[in-house]
């Protein structure tokens, strides 16, 4: 029986693989055959012993449904792999779990799990920068209307809204390529972290044993790796699905009616906007990345309390992260995917944006302030003859430059909102400046 929607719903197969129930048992059974051979390179065990259990360590000798047998009678699910493993091996089968206590293999399956979760993330986070980066190149010169508090402000580019995420999404990327170094990481240091079972040969098997596996080193371990680290990648995660929702909500309160700037893709040969209100083009792929990001944030915090364990360790963490870091991490994946079919499909339509900013005259009200100051008149002065021009204007109608015309008796420059877009351009190029030099690096290396 199915429950999780992960398991018919959400997310990508090769990214749900890695945290599978199969996947799981298969590191474990790595981390054991990396764990003799690390021991039999320190001269623990002979090379032979060795050599057996990594023959062993696999799916086809260690059944799922072996382990799962045992772990129903003994109540421990990674004894029940050992059992199945020293069993299958032979004579060889008496070193397997040498010195090892539970988390040396669980937590250091758990890193290969993120190691392997990585490659995936930076890929998704370097293919949403491309498609930001060339949407924001195409708008560099798109004007529209910049809105704060749901309201008219003052005219923007569609290119620098666009190119704000794209910075924001390039912080992003450096955040996961720093935080690996600390996440990646596994130990071998037997029970309570002393490393006592093996004694000052611990230390060299644990350093064999990481290096081997491509992974860090927990320099100062308990029982278990600190949970600080876990606690940095779901809170890192969190923080890029936040980010994923606020540009899915833009996306969203643009393609209202009412405003219709831009609209998610749409396939009107097929697709279904409403069972009943046939007529309707709703933005759907942006709704489910806001959802799912709220889920995403909701284990922010039992992964923060699954730091908190009772002295060298305890169980109240591991049940909790069966979830979390599954979830989280095929929930980023799904969501990062979604926002570039967004993106790369956007539908800006830039006839719209220039009607709106063109049709409010209100939003030259800062550029007038600044006109009637050069006249000479003092910035809280100018200010209040704007405000009470515009006030008028929203009661009785007319243009807002010849109200204050009106009320002051000065001439004003007529402007347009296409010549008061600041810097926009000029921010928006340095931004893609900045992206292709990372871009290029990247390509580099």
């Amino acid at each position: 029986m199915i429950v999780s929607p992960l398991d018919y719903r959400y997310g990508r197969e090769e990214v749900k693989s890695i945290f599978s129930e199969e996947s799981n048992l298969k590191l474990m059974l790595e981390v054991e055959a990396a764990l003799a051979r690390a021991e039999a390179e320190a001269g623990i065990v002979p090379r032979e012993a060795a050599e057996g259990i990594s023959k062993h360590a696999n799916l086809e000798s260690v059944k799922i449904e072996e382990v799962k047998r045992i772990e129903k009678e003994i109540g421990h699910n990674v004894m029940a792999m050992v059992k199945v493993l020293t069993l299958a091996s032979g004579e060889s089968g008496k070193f397997v779990h040498l010195g090892a206590t539970s988390n040396d293999i669980t937590d250091t399956a758990n890193a290969l799990q993120f190691k392997k979760f990585y490659s995936f993330l930076v890929d998704d986070l370097l293919n949403l920068s491309e498609v930001l980066y060339d949407v924001s190149k195409t708008n560099l010169n798109t004007v529209m209307i910049g809105r704060t508090h749901g309201q008219h402000a003052l005219p923007i580019t569609f290119g620098l809204k666009t190119s704000v995420y794209l910075s924001e999404v390039m912080r992003h990327i450096e955040r996961v390529e720093e935080s690996r170094k600390r996440v990646v990481v596994g130990k071998f240091m037997g029970a309570v972290g002393t490393g006592a079972a093996l004694g000052k040969e611990t230390m060299k098997v644990q350093s064999i044993l990481m290096k081997n596996l491509g992974i860090g080193e927990e320099e100062g371990p308990t029982q278990i790796v600190d949970r600080d680290r876990y606690v940095e990648y779901v809170s890192m995660i969190a923080n890029i699905a936040t980010s994923l929702e606020k540009f899915a909500t833009e996306i969203r309160n643009l393609q209202r009616p009412e405003i219709g700037e831009v609209q998610e893709p749409f396939n009107e040969k097929r697709q279904v906007g409403s069972s009943t209100m046939a007529q309707k083009i709703n933005p759907v792929t942006s709704e489910n990345i806001v959802s799912l990001a709220r889920i995403i944030r909701g284990f922010v915090v039992p992964m923060h309390e699954s730091a908190v364990l009772w002295h060298e360790r305890d169980l109240t963490n591991s049940a909790s992260e069966r979830f979390i870091i599954p979830y989280v991490s095929i929930l980023i994946d799904d969501i990062l995917n979604k926002a570039i079919s967004v993106f790369s499909g956007l539908k800006v339509n830039s006839e719209v944006m220039l009607k709106n900013v063109t049709n409010d005259d209100l939003v030259l009200g800062e550029a007038y302030l600044m006109a009637l100051v050069n006249k000479g008149y003092g910035r809280q002065e100018a200010h209040e003859i704007v405000r009470m021009a515009s006030m008028e204007v929203r009661e009785k109608g007319g243009e807002l430059r010849k109200k204050i015309e009106d009320m002051t008796g000065k001439s004003i420059k007529r402007l347009s909102p296409l010549d008061y877009t600041g810097n926009a351009v000029e921010i928006t190029e340095k931004i893609l400046r900045n992206y292709e030099i990372v871009r290029g690096t990247r390509n580099t290396h």
